[in-house]
Formats: structure tokens, C-alpha cells, sequence
């Protein structure tokens, strides 16, 4: 059974920084691909950063430059370094891989 539990999230202000860490288990991790999503208020779950097995990475428009994902396959962990955050930045993050969903964790970006 995969499982993926997501912490690091939190209230922030405007241009601050937080990392995003998830860690799997019960998959064999190293071999798939794992994307981090978020959902606001109102709004679709949006795909945000997507790093491949082979560590190839795609980023939603609206965070490249800001936002960074990695992924440590000794540990099972991904993360996700959000930098320059912004008021719409705001929502719950998920990661997920090989089919299965983290729980999430809230961004609050606000001043």
C-alpha cells in the first residue's frame, strides 16, 4: 500500500520561502515519476512541478523561477522549495505518485 504524508506548510509572507517535503513508502519509489499539486479555494488541482525517475523536470508557468523540486530516491523523499512567494500561491499542496495522494498541506501566503 503506497502512502505519501507531505508537511513543511504554514503561514507565510509575501516573498518568503518554505520547503515542502513528502515522503513515500510502500512503493518502489525510485522508479516512478512524482509531481507536486495544489488546489485553491474554488479552484481545479492544478499540477505545479513534475520530476520524472530519470529526474526530468516541468514546472507550471506560474512558479518557474521561484519554485524548485527534488527528489532524494535513497530516502524516499521529495521536496519542494517555494521561494518568492505570492498571495496566489496560496492553497493545499499535494504530492503524488504511482497513483496514489498525500494528504496535503496548507500554504498560507499572506501579510
Amino acid at each position: 500500500q503506497v502512502q505519501l504524508a507531505e508537511s513543511g506548510g504554514g503561514l507565510v509572507q509575501p516573498g518568503g520561502s518554505l520547503r515542502l517535503s513528502c515522503a513515500a513508502s510502500g512503493i518502489m519509489f525510485s522508479i516512478n515519476r512524482v509531481a507536486w499539486y495544489r488546489q485553491a479555494p474554488g479552484k481545479e488541482r492544478e499540477a505545479v512541478a513534475i520530476i520524472s525517475a530519470l529526474g526530468n523536470i516541468n514546472y507550471v508557468d506560474s512558479v518557474k523561477g521561484r519554485f524548485t523540486i527534488s527528489r532524494d530516491n535513497a530516502k524516499n523523499m521529495v521536496y519542494l522549495q517555494m521561494n518568492s512567494l505570492k498571495p496566489e500561491d496560496t492553497a493545499v499542496y499535494y504530492c503524488s505518485t504511482g497513483g496514489a495522494w498525500g494528504q496535503g498541506t496548507q500554504v498560507t501566503v499572506s501579510s
